[in-house]
């Protein structure tokens, strides 16, 4: 198990607890915490090996040198942000087993309860457009396939999809090597949907495990403005590297950026205490930016 670690130790050291009394398990656990060179390191703990990096990479930067450490079959990549059950690991092993050589994940569940969509569609330019509308917010709840949910991954279902997301992903570890690991060109995102395209040319699947689930928090490692940056950085680098057309997307989302000027002008006119020409400079600033502001 390869943990990333950046900022306070306390949610791993928490996770780490609850890994280290996995139940059910025909093989010891192997856990290691990659320090990316966070202000605050994380200590030295008993059964936990821990990889100190040299500089902040990133996510994928991270867990590459934490895989690097490895030596069992297969790697399970977890946000530090989860609270897994005791037979969590056993389960996904379980469920796994059949579909091997694969890349699988199980279901993400948020604090409030409510499924984050694990299962992806390989993203398109109108689903980063259409979840960048703020007129469109108050719909999101309902446009689940329009920003690229998959909405086949419920509970108990299990069922291959074009991408999962990454807080906890189960990959083979010779084929995580044979492709480099993560680009380490993405900071923060879409590092986990570019390996998985990698690994669809190798012939290998992504496949959601809708019967074992794991709470994650999500978000609790970044200031939402900078999230936003790296997401959207993340997303051009994508099609840039996919020859996916990166200067249409930077169009539509400029586009999608004067209808959400338009549209907060108005509520600030309806009395709604808004900067509408801040938000509009800083959602450009994102999208032209030279890279992450790490």
């Amino acid at each position: 198990m390869v943990i990333p670690h950046y900022g306070s130790p306390a949610p791993a050291q928490a996770l780490i607890a609850q890994l280290l009394e996995q139940r059910d398990l025909e093989i010891p656990l192997e856990v290691i915490v990659s320090d990316d060179l966070s202000p605050e390191p994380f200590p030295e703990t008993a059964g936990v090996t821990v990889v100190r990096r040299d500089s902040n990479g990133g996510f994928g930067a991270a867990v590459n040198s934490g895989a690097a450490a490895a030596r069992q079959s297969h790697l399970l990549i977890l946000n530090s942000d989860l609270e897994v059950e005791r037979d969590f690991v056993a389960r996904l092993i379980r469920s796994a087993e059949p579909w091997q050589p694969a890349v699988c994940a199980p279901m993400l569940v948020g604090t409030d309860g409510q499924t984050q969509w694990a299962g992806r569609h390989f993203p398109q330019h109108r689903h980063h457009i259409i979840e960048w509308l703020t007129p469109l917010a108050r719909f999101r709840p309902r446009l689940h396939e329009a920003v690229g949910h998959d909405t086949r991954c419920a509970a108990g279902t299990t069922v291959p999809v074009d991408w999962l997301v990454g807080a906890a992903l189960l990959v083979p570890r010779s084929e995580f090597e044979a492709v480099g690991g993560f680009d380490e060109h993405y900071f923060m995102n879409s590092e986990e949907v570019d390996l998985q395209r990698q690994l669809r040319e190798r012939r290998i699947p992504s496949v959601f495990l809708g019967d074992v689930q794991v709470r994650h928090e999500g978000g609790g490692s970044s200031a939402n403005e900078k999230r936003v940056r790296w997401v959207t950085q993340s997303r051009i680098r994508y099609a840039r590297k996919w020859n996916e057309h990166p200067a249409a997307l930077r169009l539509g989302l400029r586009a999608a950026s004067l209808v959400n000027l338009a549209f907060n002008v108005g509520r600030r006119l309806a009395g709604r205490r808004l900067h509408p020409l801040q938000t509009f400079k800083r959602e450009l600033s994102s999208i032209s930016a030279a890279g992450p502001d790490r």
